[in-house]
């Protein structure tokens, strides 16, 4: 736990809430504990399923504070002082081995939005608003939301978003697949940690290996990315899961999965 991102785990569910109410406002600060709680879950073991959510009722992120700007335009260095390392942190959530489902209250804007699409589901509450305004900053999303916004919805969806920088509400979100389930309101987090306890009771190995097939899927040809399947599926067959499951069938039980 720290001040501004705190961690629960429990029966293998991962609680990472982004605590700096009452926006969940992103800061250089924020972002350096973020990076280093992703590091600590991704080393233990007992972490099954992450979850990432806002404190409070009124953001899941309302993305960067902006009061740190005026600094990145005196000196022109954005990119060394903010973006990179904004990146990379949403890249260790992206690529984050387990399954991870993000809960969205209130609003999910520009940074926030970015961290967001990192998750592998996103669970919005359905009166969450859900927007890219940077461009009515000057500038456009720069931690990642051009590549993974895109993927989610298509070019001509994410042009929309991004170049009129307008939120779009959490059913259109779902409509365009830019979300995965809505929640009634208030109970987007216990909607995603119910999803997730599920999650955690799936085999670990495979869930991590089919995320693993997927995500690449979009960076191979696709003659790579088959033999990336074939040498997967390799692994998860020869896991005690893979033969759990086949003794379970046969035998008409429920599977008792080790998750290792």
């Amino acid at each position: 736990m720290t001040e501004q991102i705190n961690i629960e785990i429990d029966q293998g569910v991962a609680l990472l809430t982004l605590n700096n109410p009452p926006l969940n406002l992103a800061t250089l600060e924020s972002t350096r504990r973020l990076n280093g709680a992703l590091d600590e879950l991704a080393a233990d073991p007992s972490v099954l399923v992450l979850v990432v959510r806002g404190a409070g009722e009124r953001a899941f992120s309302a993305g960067s504070d902006i009061s740190e700007f005026p600094g990145y335009l005196r000196d022109g260095n954005v990119v060394e002082k903010k973006l990179r390392f904004e990146n990379e942190t949403c890249a260790k959530l992206d690529s984050f081995a387990k399954p991870t489902i993000a809960a969205l209250n209130g609003l999910a804007y520009g940074g926030g939005l970015e961290l967001a699409v990192c998750c592998d589901l996103i669970v919005a509450d359905e009166t969450v608003k859900l927007g890219l305004p940077e461009i009515k900053l000057g500038v456009f999303p720069g931690s990642g939301g051009t590549l993974r916004v895109t993927r989610r919805i298509g070019a001509a969806r994410a042009k929309e978003m991004m170049f009129l920088g307008e939120p779009i509400s959490a059913a259109q979100a779902l409509d365009w697949g830019l979300i995965n389930r809505l929640a009634p309101k208030g109970l987007a987090s216990n909607v995603a940690k119910a999803l997730a306890r599920e999650l955690a009771k799936r085999p670990n190995v495979a869930l991590q290996a089919c995320k693993l097939a997927i995500d690449q899927s979009f960076e191979m040809p696709e003659d790579e990315a088959i033999e990336q399947v074939l040498s997967l599926m390799e692994r998860t067959f020869a896991s005690h899961d893979g033969a759990e499951g086949v003794r379970a069938f046969f035998a008409k039980e429920e599977p008792k999965f080790s998750h290792s």
